[in-house]
């Protein structure tokens, strides 16, 4: 069951990539330039007030440097890489375990 709903998150989260890859090529091909949607702008547009939590939870309750260089790194990466390395996750920790080769067990 568990790995049923992993697999289903993670083709959404590849479909949500696939969305966004597309969305960000037509608006560059319209723009003449590359443009790229960034994590950020997606999650302070479904829940602005969550993202401006981030920043003091993950300074007190983790350690204080992983903000600058991880975290924000993250968040001003492309939509659709962040959705297709979760996705891709997601996959690799739903997938069905490989059928033991003779006498394993």
């Amino acid at each position: 069951m568990i790995r049923f709903l992993l697999r289903t998150l993670g083709l959404l989260f590849l479909a949500a990539a696939f969305v966004f890859f597309v969305y960000d090529g037509t608006k560059s091909i319209a723009a003449n330039a590359l443009v790229f949607t960034k994590v950020s702008d997606i999650w302070a547009q479904i829940s602005a007030t969550s993202l401006q939590q981030l920043r003091p939870a993950i300074e007190q309750h983790t350690m204080p440097w992983l903000w600058d260089p991880v975290a924000v790194t993250m968040l001003e990466a492309p939509a659709f890489a962040g959705f297709a390395i979760i996705g891709a996750v997601l996959m690799l920790l739903g997938q069905r375990k490989r059928p033991l080769i003779g006498y394993g067990r």
